[in-house]
């Protein structure tokens, strides 16, 4: 059986996908608001977050994310995040950049990026379940070549105005289907959506 590529994304009802863990994650574009999920609480989103990581056996990050994971995960394998630490500390993770000099001092971490078409093919080959967490520059491109299998969005109710947003402007017009769709606590809603073939078309309502 072929593994999925699964794009986990936490979102405003705006789109923005920038920095939702924290002040300092990613600042790009003068952004002010890092660190917005933290005020928004939802023990719906964190039970989906964990009953997902159930199956995942690798990590596909960008570096920007990778860097902040790897500062961080390897240093939390006990108390209450112990099980999302001790997965991610044990996983393959694979760092999409063109860097080829790149350090990856996290165990079980290699780069991926030259030719990333036949790379996710064989990441299919090789696992069950591959999650994409973050990385939202990276994202654009997966999302652009319809390299992944599944996009999980946990949409918050709170708009921004301003951050990298999931379908930014000029993003790759394509179809989706909804998989799934489930309301939250605190106005939260998950929305799973995979990917179909060709462009949108138009008419007249």
């Amino acid at each position: 059986m072929t593994g999925r590529i699964i794009i986990d994304l936490f979102t405003t009802v705006d789109g923005v996908a920038q920095a939702p863990g924290g002040p300092e994650e990613d600042t790009s574009g003068g952004f002010r608001f890092g660190g917005w999920q933290a005020t928004l609480p939802s023990e719906a989103v964190m039970r989906s977050v964990t009953q997902g990581m159930e199956t995942l056996d690798a990590l596909l990050l960008g570096r920007r994310t990778y860097d902040i994971f790897a500062g961080y995960w390897p240093h939390h394998t006990t108390g209450p995040e112990g099980f999302i630490g001790q997965l991610f500390d044990r996983v393959p993770k694979y760092v999409a950049s063109r860097d080829t000099g790149i350090r990856l001092d996290w165990q079980g971490s290699s780069r991926v990026g030259d030719d990333l078409a036949s790379e996710i093919a064989d990441l299919r080959e090789r696992h069950q379940d591959v999650h994409v967490i973050g990385s939202v520059d990276f994202v654009q491109t997966l999302l652009a070549e319809q390299l992944y299998d599944e996009l999980q969005l946990w949409v918050y109710p709170i708009v921004l105005g301003q951050g990298k947003k999931v379908f930014p402007d000029g993003a790759t017009p394509h179809n989706l289907r909804l998989v799934h769709g489930e309301m939250g606590d605190g106005g939260t809603v998950l929305l799973r959506y995979a990917p179909l073939p060709g462009e949108p078309t138009t008419g007249t309502m």
